[in-house]
């Protein structure tokens, strides 16, 4: 039995910093004293930290695969570039698209699973859509908008062998309030958003078992002093707030007051990168939207509308960390704790205990990705 050891590090256990040794074997980890005999192989972190590997349950693509389009082995290329950054689990999600391309990328998250991979661990599918409000589209195809329909729900789920964990409804679309016991049922996360829905609807939705929020104060009806609507919903109750930290889609004040509101508990930090990140500027696509990029910021060629981001999650994480002046330890549970309790994988991620995934990330003096571990073996960033 192969056992790998980190030492010397400080180690993020209960939301302090503590000097331990971290075993991994047979891709689970188990945490010793500092001082416990080690043989094998093992990598010295003294004068680091070691932390949670970090999961975007919000995310488009990367390094110009578009997950609208993509194949196993593209999946794959996306999670080999999140590994790098210290990103070791996420969610694919996908843009509002045809049936038909919709069971399409259910079949390519199908084959991803089949075979032994290398990169960070694709958990599943978000379906960010259709049904979502035509004013509140952003970057989605208005034509393929559609009512709620449980049932197609249920079909994509079947399809997908229970894949589908998280799903994106606008409060206000017929039939997508009612959707939501039967969503739960079906194993499935639902957060609202792209959505002008007044607060009553929105409340109601959460009331139906809604846990989030997606991209917070982005495409959705802002807060009014007589008129809350649904960003004043999701500020006043408990769901989740996912939250864009790329200095585009949130101001820096804004991502300190919804930090401020909600608690260290209940924000998300996301990406909603597109195919772009880690690629220069230029013209790409999301699903079936053009897209330019300029100065790394992400717009639609046809109105300028912003088009998701070209965020990585390690970026995130400095910007969080420059903005509040917290401590990291503080912030953290963004990026790990939060969205693997969202996820529904807390049991196995999200934290380092025993007999959690060793999905590990060792970060410098500086907060930078230093190393990165998926169950235990060291990854080799290309």
């Amino acid at each position: 039995m192969n056992t790998r050891y980190i030492t010397g590090g400080q180690v993020y256990v209960d939301r302090s910093f503590q000097q331990k040794t971290v075993a991994m074997e047979e891709g689970k980890l188990r945490l010793l004293p500092p001082d416990a005999p080690v043989s094998g192989e093992v990598y010295d972190a003294a004068g680091k930290k070691v932390v949670p590997g970090f999961i975007d349950i919000h995310t488009h693509g990367a390094v110009g695969v578009d997950v609208n389009g993509a194949t196993a082995a593209d999946l794959e290329k996306i999670g080999t570039f999140f590994a790098g950054n210290g990103t070791t689990a996420w969610l694919a999600s996908v843009l509002t698209d045809t049936e038909e391309q919709t069971r399409w990328c259910i079949d390519r998250y199908k084959e991803w699973r089949t075979e032994a991979r290398e990169g960070a661990e694709l958990l599943g599918i978000h379906l960010e859509g259709p049904f979502l409000a035509p004013a509140y589209k952003g970057a989605m195809p208005e034509h393929l908008l559609r009512h709620g329909d449980a049932g197609l729900l249920r079909s994509y789920q079947e399809q997908a062998e229970g894949g589908i964990r998280y799903l994106t409804v606008s409060p206000e679309v017929e039939g997508t309030v009612d959707m939501i016991p039967a969503a739960r049922e079906l194993g499935i996360v639902t957060a609202i958003g792209h959505s002008g829905a007044d607060y009553d609807t929105a409340m109601s939705a959460i009331a139906a078992g809604a846990q989030a929020a997606t991209h917070t104060f982005n495409a959705m009806l802002l807060l009014h002093q007589h008129r809350p609507a649904i960003l004043g919903a999701v500020l006043e109750s408990d769901v989740y707030c996912e939250a864009i930290c790329d200095g585009r889609h949130l101001h820096p004040g804004i991502v300190r007051l919804l930090l401020k509101v909600k608690g260290l508990d209940r924000v998300v930090a996301i990406t909603d990168s597109i195919m772009a990140a880690g690629l220069p500027d230029g013209k790409y696509h999301l699903g079936v939207n053009e897209v330019v990029v300029e100065d790394g910021d992400a717009k639609l060629a046809s109105d300028g509308t912003r088009a998701g981001s070209t965020l990585t999650q390690d970026a995130a994480l400095k910007n969080l960390l420059a903005w509040t002046g917290r401590p990291l330890e503080d912030i953290l549970p963004l990026l790990t704790e939060n969205p693997a309790r969202l996820a529904g994988v807390f049991q196995r991620k999200g934290s380092i205990a025993d007999g959690k995934d060793a999905d590990l990330v060792v970060l410098d003096g500086d907060c930078r990705v230093e190393a990165v571990f998926l169950k235990g073996r060291r990854f080799q960033k290309r």
